[in-house]
């Protein structure tokens, strides 16, 4: 992947269970070695001020896109609402339901500081369409229905995802495009 992606530091933020050899984002860090993984302390457990403290962790003075699935969505829109500092974008792929986690008054409810994309599926056992939708338009999030692919995981077989590299090159370029200023604004 070229172009204004090379601009940027890349974080992969996996959901439960972290993100076995055959998903996406395992291929994409074996396809783009400088890509970096948030590491939890417990894969198993879904707590979301731990996990979103994680992220914060992670940050350093570059510029980065995080990409995001399922509950690291939940734990990557926390910790970049609370502090946008040097977030350029987030990928946010099928992210787990707020409500049935019990988390939804923990998260924004606002648009997000930087520019973001949502990929959802119509057949995700973790959110329904139809809310992904709503909390894209809460966030401020460009929205992306990408048909029926389940949860978009390693169950899904979709080997390297090219459609969801292509949706990481369009957030580049827009992050690119906003300027100094896209870790704060979109």
């Amino acid at each position: 992947m070229a172009g204004s992606l090379a601009k940027f530091r890349v974080v992969i933020a996996p959901g439960l269970d972290n993100s076995g050899p055959e998903h996406w984002q395992s291929r994409w860090q074996r396809l783009y070695p400088s890509f970096e993984r948030v590491q939890q302390d417990d894969w198993s457990n879904p707590d979301l001020p731990a996990w979103s403290t994680r992220v914060d962790e992670v940050r350093d003075r570059r510029p980065t896109i995080i990409v995001a699935h399922s509950f690291g969505c939940l734990a990557s829109v926390r910790s970049v609402a609370r502090d946008p500092d040097h977030i350029a974008g987030l990928l946010l792929v099928a992210p787990a339901d707020p409500d049935k986690f019990g988390v939804a008054a923990l998260l924004p409810h606002t648009e997000l500081p930087c520019p973001s994309i949502m990929i959802a599926s119509t057949n995700d056992p973790w959110m329904p369409i139809e809310r992904a939708r709503a909390w894209a338009e809460r966030w401020g999030s460009t929205f992306i229905d990408a048909g029926p692919l389940g949860h978009i995981n390693a169950e899904s077989d979709l080997r390297d995802w090219l459609p969801g590299q292509q949706q990481l090159q369009i957030l580049s370029d827009r992050a690119h495009n906003a300027g100094p200023l896209a870790s704060r604004q979109r």
